[in-house]
């Protein structure tokens, strides 16, 4: 009988394979045919099958952004440009208690305006935003879980108390259609004004619906600051409630009083993991952004405003330069800028590092891609590790960095047949030079691509060259798997 002959669209050759998995590194060649890994390793080429030369290049699964706002960002920028020129080919959105869906109004609340302007909340449903997606696809594929504080704006009139028990029934109602859309589960951010009076009764009771389910209950914490222990407490209680994985959103110690706990939350986080599913997510800066708030900034040693509603000619400036120029104190500032956002310098770098080499710790940008003047974070996270913590520092080695960004995610949000360079796996790809890949994005200049990252496939298709993005819109809406029944 004649042996079966490798079907190929395109091989990559010669590469470094960096798997996804943890595992060392080796030499090999990938073939890819329609949207999946058709062979790894050693293989006999078949004729006439284009060959890519990956000499002295890595291979490695496409980087998953556990931690995103690119809701909206989707739908009016589906090249994904910030997120597919560092080698990001799945996110996953509504984190921080905000998503798109289910919302359709006209007056948006901070700090759901982070998501984006106004006209892009136009869907009442879950799946209605989740259909928009699939309609104009975009060049990378998401992981969407759907926001408490958008549930909350979506049936209270006064969200500065207690949702009532109709209330709490309808944002049921809410959540259990966007669970059976294919919603991967729940985010909460109870530091935020819309959600910070719901007690944690509220949000059990709100999802209950993720009883049963493999599903996620991501949470920016009521306070990541002085009272931040007893947040995680809440937080992990809530995901023994309901029994699903718990994963700590940015998780950072803010506020110089406050540096150097980091010891202390992540022995919490260990303890806790060894009885209930947790994991966490970071980016590798010392700086947070978000809404113009008093409170961070004076916690912060310097805060930088991203944009401003009340006075725009503030939009990437120092907010001590801006109070001076208009002659106000910090409060009256606030109230003159507002609606607002900023970027604060709160956390220490011992801290973000000691975070970043914990071995539940996935990479997650928290980018706000609408930010006039945004965080680098949003088009230099994936490379800033590469560069800063593998590169530079030694914290990781590129094989546990890449880890964090691929294998790890896959495994903690459940997400089937990705994350790894296994034959019949989804051929999500990113190839790039070790030696030379970099973030370019600074506090001072946001907005530019990163550089070393050469190719960036797509369920099999190229979606960026290494300077420009493809014509190729293969991203999916994926569903969710079986996440690992407890964490490894």
């Amino acid at each position: 009988m004649a042996a079966h002959r490798l079907q190929a669209d395109f091989i990559v050759a010669g590469a470094t394979l960096i798997d996804g998995s943890g595992g060392p590194a080796r030499q090999g060649d990938l073939a890819v045919l329609g949207t999946r890994i058709a062979a790894v390793g050693d293989f006999e080429y078949p004729p006439g099958v284009p060959v890519i030369d990956a000499r002295d290049r890595v291979l490695a699964p496409g980087f998953i952004d556990s931690h995103t706002h690119d809701d909206g960002y989707l739908l009016a920028h589906p090249d994904m440009l910030p997120k597919v020129s560092q080698g990001i080919t799945t996110v996953v959105t509504g984190n921080c208690g905000i998503s798109l869906a289910p919302l359709a109004r006209t007056e948006i609340p901070q700090p759901l305006d982070l998501l984006g302007p106004a006209p892009l909340f136009r869907y009442g449903t879950f799946r209605a935003w989740m259909d928009a997606l699939r309609d104009t696809p975009a060049a990378v594929n998401v992981v969407p879980l759907v926001g408490h504080t958008t549930l909350r704006v979506a049936v209270m009139e006064d969200t500065s108390r207690a949702a009532d028990g109709n209330e709490r029934a309808a944002m049921r109602e809410l959540l259990r259609e966007a669970l059976d859309a294919g919603a991967f589960g729940v985010s909460t951010g109870t530091f935020y004004p819309p959600a910070s009076a719901a007690p944690t009764e509220e949000i059990i009771d709100v999802c209950a619906p993720l009883r049963g389910r493999p599903g996620i209950y991501a949470t920016h914490l009521r306070d990541e600051a002085d009272h931040i222990a007893p947040a995680m407490e809440e937080a992990l209680l809530i995901g023994r409630k309901l029994g699903c994985r718990v994963v700590f959103s940015h998780h950072k110690l803010a506020g110089e009083r406050n540096h150097g706990r980091s010891r202390e939350t992540l022995d919490l986080i260990s303890r806790a993991a060894a009885t209930q599913p947790v994991c966490l997510d970071c980016h590798p800066y010392p700086a947070t952004s978000t809404m113009l708030r008093l409170d961070r900034a004076r916690l912060a040693s310097r805060t930088m405003i991203t944009w401003s509603k009340g006075y725009p000619e503030a939009t990437g400036r120092d907010f001590n330069e801006v109070m001076a120029e208009l002659g106000l104190d910090d409060a009256a500032a606030i109230a003159r800028l507002a609606p607002a956002g900023a970027i604060y310098f709160l956390m220490d770098p011992a801290d973000v590092e000691r975070i970043f080499a914990h071995p539940l710790t996935m990479v997650g940008s928290d980018g706000l891609p609408f930010d006039p003047h945004p965080h680098p974070r949003q088009w230099g996270t994936f490379t800033n590790v590469l560069r800063t913590m593998v590169r530079e520092q030694r914290l990781l080695s590129l094989e546990a960095a890449i880890h964090k960004m691929t294998g790890l995610a896959a495994d903690q949000y459940g997400i089937a047949e990705r994350g790894r360079l296994r034959e019949g796996y989804h051929a999500d790809l990113v190839l790039f030079d070790p030696a030379t890949v970099t973030d370019v994005a600074t506090f001072s200049a946001p907005i530019q691509a990163s550089q070393g990252i050469q190719a960036v496939w797509v369920n099999g298709k190229r979606v960026w060259d290494g300077e420009r993005t493809g014509a190729e819109r293969p991203g999916q809406v994926l569903a969710p798997g079986a996440a690992l029944p407890r964490s490894e």
